[in-house]
């Protein structure tokens, strides 16, 4: 074998080394020392309750500082980060250095929701250009379109569990309505729907970091191979276009120009991971809050007109995103506090809702808050989620229906979550519907 082929055949280990491996030693050894956030992450992973972290990063001043990043659980601050011009995602800034060469010799040719050109790792202009097209086709209005659908799914699933006994919610449910969803979005043919749920499975993790070998080759695996598939499926839709949403997206144009082939890519991997993985959270902390809070639930059944909000208090309460990162591109100041060039600034979404300057009594659940849609579970500024609407409507379908369908599900011994560090949600959810 060549030196080449030797250096190529190393690239991923390269690759898992410097996103998972290092990364999740270091925050390791910085819980050990006491550092806030090396402490809130090694929580995460142990499905811990987090409020008291929270709460502890916060006192610390709105923006805490740590041995590598400053970690902030203050909603103002929070807010004004992910809305400020000078900062960028971490994968969007050059680095120069020997490790950033590193990256980019290591890096791979797959389409990775969370690389270049997603539209969650670009900056203006790019971002500009890209998110314009995209989020012509991705209207309030389209999405809308998709309630009817949606619907219709929610209820095939639910015929299908009627008369079974106990079963995994997380599998048989939360699982499958976003990734079929997902497919009508994409434009999946029927006979591809088996395999569009094992990429998204499989995929979804690509949003975390820190993990294992054997996960890391996993998601490489899935990426690849959906990559693949996705190449050929885009011809397909160039050929035979329909009405769903990827097919517009392919013939979408401005000023005569449309998405590159990579960003088309780029934009269909960025819906099945973070559409699939955030929703199937949604819907499994959802629904586990509301069985614990019988009070709450016994008021929707009174009140459905609360179910929208109810949705917007999940997010709040138990978001499917514990937190995302920024770097500063220049030296600036944030809530008072002077940063320079570079500084990395994790922003802790779910404690910014549970920021008492915001929200009262923040550790209850209410489904009446007023606010609740105050949360930042999606995020704030140019890179506020893209999906939010398509989310919020998936979430008030599938939990709504699956209550009404089966108003004495009982969640059974066995439920587990996530051991990721900034995925929240859960792995297992074992339950009973009658």
């Amino acid at each position: 074998m060549t030196l080449n082929g030797v250096l190529d055949r190393a690239k991923p280990a390269v690759r898992w080394g410097l996103a998972h491996a290092l990364p999740r030693t270091l925050m390791r050894r910085e819980a050990r020392r006491g550092d806030l956030q090396g402490r809130l992450v090694a929580a995460a992973t142990k499905g811990h309750d987090l409020s008291g972290l929270f709460d502890e990063i916060r006192a610390a001043g709105p923006l805490a500082p740590g041995r590598y990043t400053w970690t902030t659980t203050t909603h103002a601050a929070v807010r004004e980060l992910l809305s400020s011009n000078d900062f960028r995602t971490r994968s969007s800034m050059p680095d120069a250095s020997r490790l950033g060469r590193l990256v980019t010799w290591s890096a791979s040719d797959h389409v990775h929701p969370v690389r270049p050109p997603s539209l969650l790792a670009v900056e203006p202009p790019d971002h500009t250009r890209y998110r314009k097209l995209v989020t012509r086709v991705f209207t309030a209005r389209a999405v809308e379109q998709l309630r009817e659908r949606t619907q219709q799914i929610a209820n095939q699933l639910l015929d299908e569990l009627t008369h079974r006994g106990p079963v995994d919610l997380v599998k048989s449910y939360c699982g499958l309505l976003p990734v079929t969803v997902i497919s009508e979005i994409l434009g999946v043919r029927p006979q591809d729907h088996g395999r569009v749920l094992s990429f998204g499975a499989a995929a979804a993790p690509s949003l975390d970091f820190g993990l294992g070998w054997r996960a890391f080759r996993s998601v490489e695996t899935a990426l690849a191979q959906f990559d693949a598939w996705l190449g050929d499926h885009l011809e397909y839709l160039r050929r035979h276009p329909g009405d769903n949403l990827l097919s517009q997206l392919v013939a979408a144009r401005d000023n005569g120009v449309g998405l590159t082939g990579t960003e088309l890519k780029a934009t269909a991997g960025l819906v099945l991971a973070a559409g699939f993985e955030t929703t199937v959270n949604l819907l499994g902390n959802g629904i586990a809050l509301l069985t614990r809070h019988p009070d709450q639930l016994a008021l929707l059944r009174e009140r459905p007109e609360l179910w929208s909000n109810a949705v917007e208090e999940v997010l709040r309460h138990d978001p499917p995103v514990l937190l995302t990162g920024r770097t500063a591109v220049r030296d600036t100041e944030v809530a008072g506090v002077t940063l320079p060039r570079g500084a990395i600034v994790t922003t802790v979404l779910a404690g910014a809702n549970r920021d008492p300057q915001v929200f009262t009594d923040p550790a209850a659940f209410d489904i009446t808050r007023a606010n609740a849609r105050d949360h930042v579970s999606f995020g704030a500024g140019r890179h506020y989620c893209l999906g939010a609407s398509l989310a919020r409507m998936e979430g008030e379908i599938g939990l709504r229906t699956i209550f009404e369908r089966f108003p004495g599900l009982r969640l059974l011994p066995g439920s587990s979550r996530r051991p990721t560090r900034i995925l929240r949600g859960y792995e297992h959810l074992p339950a009973t519907l009658t």
